[in-house]
């Protein structure tokens, strides 16, 4: 994300805030006149806030009239899909290739840390809401470990949409169950140097929630 403003962060934080506590309804659309009294500032670094959250895929814009919550359509979550196999595929292969170095020995020893997580709530209260957090971690981790701006940059701005297709894939039956067994293939594979399998596994783990998206939206368009 380009660097923001104090006013313009302001109201990206405030709109984003208001997200991702569900204070906003599908259906509704916000004034941006009215965003702006509440938060005490012009409608100039609203409307820039309100560009990055578009970009972000937070939120769409209604000419004349505001904005509303995105809805997620097929293309959304194929372009998501698309985005995060060409970043984590690259990411797990040359961890893999890497394996033996300490800074991968050090990403390793967290990544086991967060596998305990996901299963201890698995084999305890089975919450989405306590899983989803360590799954996304699990990623996030492998994909920063390249230090690569760019790379960090594009997946970020992908995170709500990951965060929101997770959330929906893990409530179908077996889903949580089986996203850990592929969090532990991807690391068995990468912790034991296994360049041949690496991009196969990581594949798999990134196909079996798109199916279930795209049979999700199917289902209610």
């Amino acid at each position: 994300m380009i660097e923001m403003k104090p006013l313009q962060l302001k109201a990206y934080d405030y709109i984003k805030d208001l997200i991702l506590t569900h204070q906003l309804r599908d259906d509704e659309i916000y004034s941006e006149t009215k965003i702006a009294k509440e938060l005490g500032i012009s409608r100039t670094p609203l409307r820039d806030a309100i560009h990055h959250l578009v970009e972000e895929g937070y939120i769409d814009i209604i000419p004349s009239k505001g904005f509303k919550l995105h809805k997620m359509t097929k293309q959304d979550v194929l372009d998501t899909f698309q985005i995060r196999s060409a970043i984590e595929g690259y990411c797990t292969f040359y961890i893999t290739e890497n394996y033996k170095t300490e800074e991968c020995q050090q990403l390793f020893s967290y990544l086991e840390y967060l596998l305990f997580k996901q299963e201890q709530i698995l084999n305890s209260s089975k919450s989405i809401e306590e899983f989803t957090p360590f799954d996304n971690k699990f990623h996030i981790e492998i994909v920063h470990h390249l230090k690569n701006q760019s790379f960090n940059k594009l997946f970020d701005m992908q995170l709500y949409r990951i965060k929101a297709l997770a959330t929906s894939s893990l409530s179908h039956v077996g889903r949580m169950e089986d996203t850990l067994k592929e969090h532990k293939k991807i690391f068995n594979a990468m912790t034991s140097g296994d360049v041949e399998n690496i991009y196969k596994i990581t594949m798999e783990h990134m196909q079996n929630p798109l199916y279930i998206n795209l049979e999700d939206l199917s289902s209610i368009e």
